[in-house]
């Protein structure tokens, strides 16, 4: 073999030969440069300046890594670490079908144009495989074309652009702004994962600022991550700690010294001690083993921006809030904090109305006049709550019940159950037995069609279908219609209006119109146990009324309280519908006026009762 066949051969295993391991940090340091347009220092990139970038980078590009979730504050640098890098990487190391996920294809175009064009403009390795600047070669501004991949810009709110070819790398950004829906066809984050599919080295990254508590689509992605925090050491002892808002000390007066309270030795240093030891952070797992890497920091960590910015931010925030404008305190805590924004809202809590339970000693107490019933329905069971009315809308619970089969086929037991539990009859202390007059059963959702067989076979017990409106103003009831399969009566309900007014109710803390009374079990009696305990009260009072904002205009909304505590709500929806229920029925609440005989009798058990308050 002579020296020119030997060089030949040097240049084609050359061309050949694999590149070197390189993880995302190390490819940014050596090859990343930054364009004057899109950052106040252009030229080099160096990981070394934002220390908390390195980690995340790195999880990126880690083939054992499928997934990434970085919910975090605005000021950390996240579109270049975090979505820029990985593009410039990919189609330099390792040339593959990627997709940037923006929320709406406007914003897609503004990426495109503002920062990834400048982006393979500056840096030499991809200016030399990605030809933008014509269109002769296939590319146009949400499509970038390379030897052995590409990268496609599209929008959340676009349908037609989550459906079509495959891709290895989805870098989903912002995904709280997303639309609940790409058009019909279902969530856009879920629809743009599944074109993952096909590759065994697949990729995905989500990132974005948090939102609404419960509501927040990188909480979620979070909270099902290795929730890793990022941590700084104390100036002081060296400890690890999360930096927290709470530990920040300054004067409002004077902000030219803003500090932090170390959480394990209580010294305080100064913002400039606190970010010298950030090389030496890291981020601690709270599920390290978990296969999704989960990634949280706030702008306290950020080396982007300056403490006294946030706390500057915060003052203004805080005083508009004195004046009930919190949107201000809304945006500062998803954008400086990293941190959801939890509603303040209107609730009781299950603790006070158990405190509020008293023993009857009777099935129906006295002052009831009516008996009405709410049915909530699901897959397998009924939930039902008797609700007896007396004067003024005052009511008392009288029984809850579970009543649990498969609710398929209304020739199943359980609808049977059902039936007779609405047929029973309650006994007063004088011996008066009292029928439920009117009972709402939801059909909204679950076995729609049964429950419209069941409620027209027994319309003249009043035993009615109803269902939820969407419209958070509705009226609560509404006319009914019989425009369905069965021609069953259908009342409409405003279940939000009708969950205002029990909210109002079971705020009432003395006897009289309005007031709810719950019952006490009494083991032995022949009307106990009525069903009243701590899961009856954890589900009544599961969701709160919040004042929210959309487009400038106030209106209230109702939101689960907890996840974790209120889960359920079926007691709720019950006792909404049995006051539904006692509306539809148009009967008067009224004190009934009692014999010549007797008035001097009946007032005189209410001065007992009431320690003489007439």
């Amino acid at each position: 073999m002579n020296d020119n066949t030997r060089t030949l051969f040097r240049k084609i295993f050359a061309v050949l030969k694999p590149p070197p391991d390189l993880k995302l940090s190390e490819w940014a340091d050596e090859y990343r440069r930054l364009s004057q347009e899109a950052s106040a220092e252009p030229g080099r990139w160096r990981t070394s300046k934002a220390p908390y970038q390195k980690e995340i980078m790195d999880a990126i590009t880690d083939i054992t890594i499928r997934k990434v979730v970085v919910m975090s504050a605005a000021q950390v640098g996240k579109t270049d670490a975090m979505i820029l890098n990985p593009i410039g990487y990919y189609i330099h190391y390792e040339p593959s079908p990627i997709m940037v996920l923006q929320p709406t294809i406007q914003m897609a175009e503004a990426f495109s144009k503002d920062r990834l064009s400048p982006m393979i403009r500056d840096t030499p390795v991809l200016a030399e495989r990605v030809n933008d600047k014509t269109r002769n070669s296939g590319n146009t501004i949400l499509q970038k074309i390379f030897a052995g991949g590409h990268v496609t810009m599209v929008g959340a709110n676009s349908p037609s652009s989550l459906a079509s070819r495959p891709i290895r790398v989805l870098l989903a950004d912002e995904i709280d702004r997303y639309p609940a829906t790409a058009g019909t066809e279902g969530d856009p984050l879920f629809l743009a994962a599944k074109r993952l599919t096909t590759f065994w080295n697949r990729k995905e990254v989500d990132v974005s600022t948090p939102t609404i508590k419960g509501m927040s689509r990188i909480e979620i992605e979070y909270e099902n991550s290795s929730r890793g925090e990022w941590n700084a050491p104390c100036p002081c002892c060296g400890a690890l700690q999360p930096l927290r808002w709470a530990n920040i000390v300054f004067d409002k007066e004077n902000l030219s010294e803003i500090q932090y309270a170390c959480e394990k030795c209580g010294v305080i240093s100064s913002e400039i001690e606190w970010k010298e030891h950030f090389a030496d952070g890291c981020f601690v797992h709270e599920d390290p083993e978990n296969p999704v890497r989960g990634f949280h920091l706030n702008t306290l960590a950020s080396t982007l921006a300056s403490w006294r910015e946030v706390v500057e931010k915060f003052l203004v925030a805080n005083e508009e809030k004195k004046k009930g404008n919190i949107e201000l305190l809304k945006v500062w805590t998803n954008t400086e904090l990293g941190e959801t924004w939890e509603e303040e809202g209107e609730q009781v809590e299950e603790s006070d109305l158990m405190k509020r339970r008293e023993r009857y000693n009777c099935e129906v107490p006295e002052d009831v006049l009516y008996l009405t019933a709410g049915v909530d329905t699901q897959d397998d069971r009924f939930e039902a709550e008797v609700v007896g009315w007396g004067p003024e809308y005052e009511s008392w619970g009288i029984k809850y019940a579970v009543l649990y089969g498969d609710t398929s086929n209304i020739r199943n037991q359980v609808w049977k159950d059902l039936d007779a539990f609405l047929q029973q009859s309650f006994t007063k202390p004088d011996g008066t037995v009292l029928k439920i007059v009117c009972a709402c059963v939801d059909s909204g959702g679950h076995r729609t069609n049964e429950v419209y067989k069941f409620c027209k076979a027994r319309q003249n017990r009043k035993i009615f279908a109803i269902k939820g409106s969407n419209d958070s103003a509705a009226a609560y009831i509404q006319k009914p219609t019989k425009n369905n399969r069965e021609q069953a009566y259908l009342f409409t309900l405003g279940v939000d209006t009708g969950k205002s007014l029990l909210l109002q109710r079971l705020k009432i803390e003395e006897e009289g119109p309005g007031f709810c009374h719950f019952p006490k079990d009494e083991d032995g009696k022949p009307y106990s146990p009525r069903g009243y305990d701590e899961s009856f009260f954890k589900g009544i009072t599961a969701e709160k009324q919040v004042l929210v904002y959309k487009k400038g205009r106030p209106f209230f909304e109702w939101r689960v309280r907890d996840a974790g505590q209120h889960k359920r709500n079926e007691a709720l929806d019950c006792r909404n519908y049995a006051t539904a229920a006692i509306e539809i029925t148009c009967l008067p609440l009224k004190k009934p006026e009692p014999a010549a005989g007797q008035q001097v009798q009946k007032r005189k058990r209410k001065r007992t009762r009431t320690g003489g308050i007439i």
